[in-house]
């Protein structure tokens, strides 16, 4: 399930227990980029998991998490040795500072059109150094994930069960209604959610418009070619020049 529907800190203390470091692969695939840079940022931090794993496991450089969601926020600041920022990609203040910035859980996808995916690659341009990189992963299209968002497919963390409800694939865009619930609560919770599916040419052209440079591309977390049976389109951009 998408980090924005947490947005209620009752949620979002939950989140992690609803999505563990390892369920994934996510964060393993890209620690090691992030321990070799020297400044870090990680676009859609959420409660900061990643950015935390990078100072456990010994990264001493300047870690930097954005997110729009103080719930979130609240649960990343954790750490006082990381710098929470409250905001998105269209609030980035950041020019030429990042050697890495990294978008994990889907999160692009959020970036509904084509208006926000241009700030959004612009806004990335200006805060990688030149010869910086940006990671983010995108669920291919081709495997229609969406088709599995139903109620039957529970989510549990401790007594809270969690679910989705998808409507259609229309222009590319799918919403979702997620529910949660628990013996422990007097109602259910819900989020509303709308996710963005871009293919490899779509997604290589956005990337070309902002001046980056696609460097490797993968289907998985086992760094498996794209094809039409791979789960996800997992892309490293690099910024080849001074940003404008």
């Amino acid at each position: 399930m998408p980090d924005h529907a947490f947005d209620d800190a009752g949620l979002a203390a939950l989140y992690d227990s609803l999505n563990p470091r390892e369920s994934s692969g996510d964060f393993e695939f890209y620690l090691p980029m992030i321990m070799a840079a020297e400044s870090v940022l990680d676009v859609g931090c959420g409660t900061g998991s990643l950015l935390h794993w990078a100072r456990e496991s010994g990264h001493t450089g300047r870690l930097v998490g954005l997110d729009p969601a103080e719930g979130m926020l609240a649960q990343a600041r954790r750490r006082d040795d990381v710098e929470w920022v409250l905001g998105d990609l269209s609030t980035a203040p950041w020019d030429s500072e990042f050697d890495f910035a990294v978008m994990t859980g889907h999160a692009f996808q959020v970036l509904l059109t084509d208006d926000e995916l241009r700030t959004a690659f612009a806004a990335i341009r200006r805060a990688l150094k030149p010869g910086g990189r940006f990671g983010f992963d995108t669920r291919n299209p081709a495997r229609r994930a969406w088709e599995r968002w139903t109620p039957e497919n529970v989510a549990q963390a401790g007594t809270v069960r969690s679910w989705n409800d998808a409507g259609p694939f229309e222009d590319g865009l799918v919403t979702f209604k997620t529910t949660f619930e628990s013996p422990d609560w007097d109602a259910p919770k819900y989020s509303d959610s709308t996710l963005r599916f871009l293919d490899v040419p779509t997604l290589s052209a956005f990337v070309e418009e902002a001046g980056l440079v696609v460097e490797e591309q993968y289907g998985y977390w086992d760094r498996s070619p794209v094809t039409d049976a791979s789960p996800e389109i997992i892309t490293i951009i690099g910024n080849p020049a001074t940003s404008p």
